[in-house]
C-alpha cells in the first residue's frame, strides 16, 4: 500500500506541473475510492413504466428497466435478442441485448461489447445505454449508419452490471445508490489480474457471471461505462505508460481523440475537467490492479477502454438528454472503430482467417488439455496474446497440454495455418 501511494502521489504532482492552470481531478476510480454522495444534492426523478421513460429524463425503477430491455426483444424479433449474462447477489438479472442481424448464412461479423454501471452509483451509462439500444433498434432501415452498423457488426450491450448497488435502497429508486455490490466489493477490484496479483477478496457472483459470457463470446472491442469524471481511460490501468506501454497505444490515442472531437462539436465544455485531452492511459492517471479492463486486454484479446462520461456520479435526472446530445455520437462511432483495428499485432486474426487454414482442435474452450484433430506436417508453436512463444511440439503432434498456464486466449501456429484456445 505504501509504494502504491508513494507512486499515485508523484503520478499527482507530475500532472499538477503540467497542468498547472486546470488542477487535477483525483481519479474516480481510485483506490480506496471516495464516497461523494452526489445523489444528495441531484434532483432523481424515477420512471415507474415505460412510458414514463419517453423523453428519457428518468431513471428506471428496475421493474421498468426489465420491462424495457423484454420489450424490445419482442418488438424487434430479427434485429436482437435478449441475454441473461447472469444474476447479482441478491437475485436481480444481469441482462445484456444483442443485436444482429439474423442471416441464413452465418457471416463473420467482428462483436463488440459495450457494459455500464459496474459501480451501481455511477448511473449516467446506464440511461445512455438504454437509449443507445433504443436508437440502433429504431433506427434501422431508416438510418444509414445504424443500418451498416447492425449489418456489419455484433453488437451486445450491457446497460447495468451491479444492479444491487444502483437499487440498494429498493428497485423503486436510484437514491442512495452505492458502489459496491451486496456484499460490499468492488467489482472493479475483483477480477483476475493478469499480472501477479490476486482479487482482494473471493470472485463475485456479477463478476464470475460476466467472465463466464465474455468467454462464450469473442468480442473484439469493448467498453465499459462510468462515472465521476469526464475522460477516456485507455489500457494499461496496472502500469503507466512509461512502465509498460499497451501494444496498441497510438491507435488508443487516436480512436480517443475521434471520440473527443466529436463529443466536443457538440458541446465543447465536456471532457475538461481531468486532462485538457480529454484522454489519459488509465496508470499515468492512477494505478490499480485487478480491474477489468486490463482482465479484457490481457486474457480475451478483446481491447476495452474505460469511459468516464459524467463528472457527477448520479447525474441530475433532467440532465441526461443533454449528455445525450454529445455523447450519443461518439458512443456510435466507437463501436465502428471495430472495423478500424489494424493487425499490427504479432498473432493474426484467427477469427478473419478462411476455415481452410485453420487447425481444428477440441475441446475449446478447455481446462486442461486440447487435442489437433489432424496430423500436421509442421512444427507446432503455442504463443499468448502478446506474441510470446510459449512452446515447441514435433510435426504431428496431436496434444497440447495447458495445464501449467493461465486462463486466457492463446494461439497454434504450424506453418501457414494458426488455431485459436481459450483456457478457462
Amino acid at each position: 500500500m505504501k509504494k502504491l501511494f508513494f507512486v499515485s502521489l508523484s503520478l499527482l504532482l507530475f500532472g499538477a506541473s503540467l497542468f498547472a492552470q486546470e488542477p487535477l481531478k483525483v481519479r474516480a476510480d481510485a483506490f480506496p475510492p471516495k464516497d461523494e454522495n452526489n445523489d444528495v444534492k441531484a434532483t432523481i426523478n424515477m420512471a415507474s413504466t415505460v412510458a414514463d421513460m419517453a423523453n428519457w429524463n428518468r431513471y428506471p425503477t428496475y421493474e421498468t428497466y426489465i420491462a424495457m430491455m423484454q420489450g424490445w426483444a419482442e418488438e424487434f424479433p430479427t434485429l436482437c435478442h435478449l441475454d441473461t449474462i447472469g444474476v447479482s447477489v441478491n437475485g436481480r438479472q444481469i441482462l445484456s441485448m444483442y443485436i444482429e442481424v439474423q442471416t441464413v448464412v452465418d457471416l463473420y461479423r467482428p462483436e463488440f461489447f459495450y457494459s455500464s454501471t459496474m459501480h451501481g452509483d455511477e448511473v449516467t451509462g446506464f440511461v445512455m445505454m438504454l437509449r443507445l439500444i433504443d436508437t440502433l433498434l429504431h433506427g434501422y432501415g431508416s438510418n444509414e449508419q445504424y443500418t451498416e452498423l447492425i449489418n456489419h457488426t455484433r453488437i451486445s450491450i450491457n446497460p447495468l452490471s451491479n444492479p444491487d448497488g444502483t437499487y440498494r435502497s429498493g428497485n423503486h429508486t436510484v437514491r442512495n445508490a452505492m458502489r459496491y455490490n451486496a456484499n460490499f466489493v468492488d467489482l472493479n477490484r475483483n477480477y483476475p489480474d493478469p499480472f501477479g496479483t490476486e482479487p482482494m477478496q473471493s470472485q463475485q457472483p456479477e463478476n464470475t457471471a460476466m467472465i463466464n459470457y465474455v468467454t462464450n463470446h469473442n468480442f473484439r472491442l469493448s467498453a465499459n461505462l462510468h462515472g465521476g469524471a469526464e475522460v477516456m481511460n485507455y489500457p494499461w490501468d496496472s502500469f503507466t505508460s512509461n512502465e509498460q506501454p499497451h501494444p496498441k497505444r497510438d491507435w488508443w490515442i487516436s480512436v480517443c481523440q475521434r471520440f473527443i472531437d466529436t463529443s466536443r462539436s457538440y458541446s465543447n465544455s465536456h471532457f475538461r475537467d481531468t486532462y485538457p485531452s480529454g484522454y489519459t492511459a488509465g496508470g499515468d492517471w492512477y494505478v490499480i490492479s485487478n480491474g477489468r479492463q486490463d482482465y479484457m486486454n490481457h486474457y480475451h484479446n478483446c481491447l476495452e477502454m474505460t469511459m468516464e462520461i459524467s463528472s457527477d456520479k448520479t447525474l441530475n435526472s433532467d440532465l441526461l438528454p443533454e449528455y445525450w446530445r454529445f455523447l450519443q455520437h461518439p458512443l456510435v462511432n466507437y463501436i465502428e472503430e471495430i472495423h478500424n483495428i489494424d493487425n499490427s499485432s504479432a498473432i493474426e486474426e484467427v477469427t478473419s482467417l478462411p476455415a481452410s487454414t485453420q487447425i481444428a482442435i477440441y475441446p475449446n474452450p478447455s481446462k486442461d488439455k486440447i487435442f489437433i484433430r489432424e496430423e500436421l506436417t509442421n512444427q507446432i508453436e503455442l504463443f499468448d496474446i502478446k506474441g510470446i512463444r510459449l512452446m515447441q511440439l514435433p510435426a504431428g503432434s496431436r496434444l497440447v497440454d495447458l495445464q501449467g498456464l493461465p486462463q486466457g486466449i492463446y494461439f497454434l501456429r504450424s506453418g501457414n495455418r494458426t488455431g485459436k484456445i481459450v483456457k478457462r
